[in-house]
């Protein structure tokens, strides 16, 4: 014990003394390298220095006779070294040093009280009586805060998967991010203020907010002018005001008269929902061009010319297909390499005559339903004659040069290197009407590609190759092309993209309470809207009867009974709120097919909806009158959800009646996750119709990220 103590105070005697020469080191090269006297260094305010002890100090002598300083260090009343000399010009010199030293140490002590840190920018202030008169001060205060963030790095990934060829095991990304979150916060003088609030990680354009703002004194006409985001809370029932809006605003005074005027762009919708006896009701008011696009394909023309008639009985699907197997390929944007398969897509493979779109290559075989071998002869062509397609690289030369019949990229055909495979998860399949239903939808470039199998009675029919016994990888499969990267109205693949689902922006709808109906707004006449079309045979034929979604009763006897019929799978998707029509084309050929006078039918129908891109189909204005409008009740309890995220703070209305409910008191509200939750159990134990009105703006920019 004793020596580990011994080896204890030797050790901090040396590093005492290891910093006190260190340290004298530093003294002597700053005071060689500035010429400026020891005594001063020591109070140097810089951080390279400790502070004096307090019986440290430094005392200065005058020597008459040679006219010379002495400065001589002391540690209470010891003299420590020898006193350093200057002479009378010497010592001028170091004063003058000393005056400048302390000058700018002391604006720089003011700059950093006036910014609030010691790396803050300073106030500027610019003169002039004009200057203070309109902003109400001469100072100019910017305050930053925030952090930007550039991220460069390199991915290397090896899978050792002996399916896999040596090429993707080993796959090679670059990973750049830029981050950037940023507040500022300005003033020029009293009056004006400058908030920004920007973050490259909002996921809505909304979350970034910009607001200038000038607020006058009590005694001026002018009391507020705001520019960027404002709002314009109202408290009346009878006209609404908004909490998201983006524009410019003004506020006056003429006495005691207030002029408050608005001149913005709303970033938002209003919505109502209604919760009555329990459970929460919803209104949906949807377009007829209002269908979801990109999202429900059918898997060949054989399911989209049979549709209408599997429907005509329903709830009886008059079908004898069986779809048992089905893979799903897309673009891979992901950057994932599990599941991922290098395939060639044909628009006319499986496909019978007359949907052959080439028939110098696709011969039709007779078949009437799709199939590799039965339909044409496309599938025998590609695998025999043309079997060199299954190398990725020399697809588009093999099908261009060496065929020689105009087989185009993009249209005829489509080759997708290292293509992902959908999991069963992200898609939904009709087993007896023949499509797709993609949980999200596809944009404009990309392309989607499937492969299935069906039974037909004891008879099974393949369209496509399967990964499990297709050939092995890197050889491509050979797959039906659904959607291309040229998805155009001239292609018969553009028919295949289902039109008559729509969403209503509900999840886990109920039978209870839902109502729909199909509405035309007569413009012509009265301009009101009703459930029928105003002249022809078909005046006064609720038009849910005539576009045959109002074949049943309740019974579900084949009788009309002036309802919607809820029909889970066929009708309605009751998990995610859609609407499917049974007809293909309910505004277009179908609704054509129920006039007796072609030349009246003109007027009503809306064919270029499903002949068009929907930025063509929505310059008919004339023809886009149908509607489709109703309720919808979902679960029921003291928490009701909005059906939409991120709403915006302050927007959110709650009545029970005709009284007005107010927030953390009867009820709250979860702004970011869209819920409202009634606290007060005397409103929901008195079954009194509860009504909540708010603003959406998640339809209003989402973040584009740069």
């Amino acid at each position: 014990m004793i020596i580990k103590n011994k080896y204890r105070i030797l050790l901090t005697v040396f590093t005492l003394l290891f910093h006190v020469n260190s340290f004298s080191l530093v003294l002597d090269s700053l005071e060689n390298n500035y010429n400026l006297p020891y005594p001063y260094l020591q109070n140097s305010s810089s951080g390279l220095f400790m502070n004096n002890p307090s019986n440290f100090n430094t005392q200065i002598n005058y020597d008459i006779i040679n006219n010379q300083y002495l400065f001589q260090n002391r540690l209470g009343e010891f003299n420590l070294g020898t006193p350093k000399i200057l002479s009378f010009e010497e010592f001028q010199e170091y004063n003058f040093k000393k005056s400048i030293s302390s000058y700018w140490n002391q604006k720089s002590n003011d700059r950093n009280s006036q910014s609030g840190s010691r790396f803050g920018i300073p106030k500027l202030y610019i003169p002039g009586q004009a200057f203070d008169k309109v902003f109400g001060g001469n100072s100019v205060d910017i305050r930053p805060q925030g952090s930007a963030e550039l991220i460069f790095g390199l991915k290397i990934n090896r899978l050792d998967n002996p399916s896999l060829t040596e090429e993707q095991r080993r796959t090679t990304t670059f990973d750049f991010q830029e981050k950037i979150q940023m507040n500022v916060i300005g003033k020029i003088g009293d009056k004006l203020k400058l908030t920004t609030n920007f973050n490259t990680e909002a996921t809505f354009d909304f979350e970034n907010n910009m607001k200038l703002e000038y607020t006058g004194y009590e005694d001026e006409i002018v009391k507020k002018i705001e520019v960027g985001n404002v709002s314009l809370p109202l408290n009346g029932s009878l006209i609404t005001g908004s909490q998201s809006l983006f524009g410019f605003k003004t506020q006056m005074q003429f006495g005691r008269t207030t002029i408050t005027g608005i001149l913005s762009q709303q970033k938002s919708t209003m919505s109502e929902i209604e919760v009555s006896g329990g459970a929460q009701t919803s209104e949906f008011d949807i377009y007829a061009d209002q269908y979801e696009a990109n999202k429900h394909f059918f898997l060949a023309h054989y399911f989209k010319e049979n549709y209408d008639i599997a429907l005509q009985q329903l709830p009886f699907v008059n079908s004898p297909i069986n779809i048992n197997k089905v893979e799903v390929w897309i673009t891979n944007k992901t950057g994932t390499t599990n599941d991922t398969r290098n395939i060639v897509s044909f628009l006319d493979l499986g496909e019978t005559s007359p949907n052959i779109y080439n028939t110098q290559f696709t011969l039709s075989n007779g078949g009437i339903f799709p199939d590799n071998d039965a339909a044409n002869d496309m599938f025998e062509s590609l695998t025999n004659q043309f079997s060199g397609i299954r190398d990725i690289n020399d697809v588009n030369n093999i099908l261009s040069s060496q065929i020689g019949i105009g087989f185009l990229n993009g249209q005829d055909y489509e080759k997708l290197e290292r293509a992902r495979k959908l999991s069963e998860q992200e898609y939904s399949v009709h087993p007896q009407l023949g499509y797709i239903s993609l949980n999200q939808a596809l944009n404009n470039d990309e392309v989607l590609a499937v492969a299935f199998q069906y039974t037909i009675g004891n008879n099974t029919f393949q369209v496509g190759e399967f990964t499990n016994s297709g050939p092995v990888a890197p050889n491509a499969l050979i797959v039906k092309l659904l959607k291309g990267t040229n998805f155009s109205p001239n292609y018969p693949n553009w028919h295949l993209m289902m039109k008559n689902i729509y969403a209503l922006g509900a999840y886990q709808m109920s039978n209870n309470g839902f109502i729909l109906d199909v509405m035309y707004e007569n413009t012509e006449e009265s301009g009101a809207l009703t459930n029928y079309i105003p002249e022809g045979n078909l005046e006064g034929v609720p038009l849910i009867k005539v576009i045959n979604v109002d074949q049943l009763d309740q019974q579900m006897d084949n009788r009309s009974d002036g309802v919607f019929d809820f029909l889970e799978g066929l009708t309605v998707k009751s998990a995610n709120g859609r609407i499917i029509f049974p007809v293909r084309e309910p505004f277009g050929k179908y609704l054509r097919s129920q006039f007796i006078d072609q030349n009246l039918a003109d007027k009503y129908v809306y064919q270029a909806l499903y002949d068009s891109t929907l930025t063509v189909a929505q310059q008919y204005p004339e023809l886009n009158k149908f509607r489709i409008k109703g309720s919808y009740q979902g679960a029921s309890g003291s928490e009701i959800r909005l059906n939409a995220m991120n709403v915006p703070e302050g927007s959110v209305t709650v009545t029970a009646g005709s009284q007005k409910l107010v927030e953390n008191q009867d009820y709250t509200v979860d702004y970011n996750m869209g819920r409202v939750t009634i606290i007060n159990e005397g409103i929901l134990n008195s079954g009194i119709p509860i009504k909540i009105s708010l603003e959406n703006n998640s339809m209003f920019g989402i973040q584009n990220k740069t």
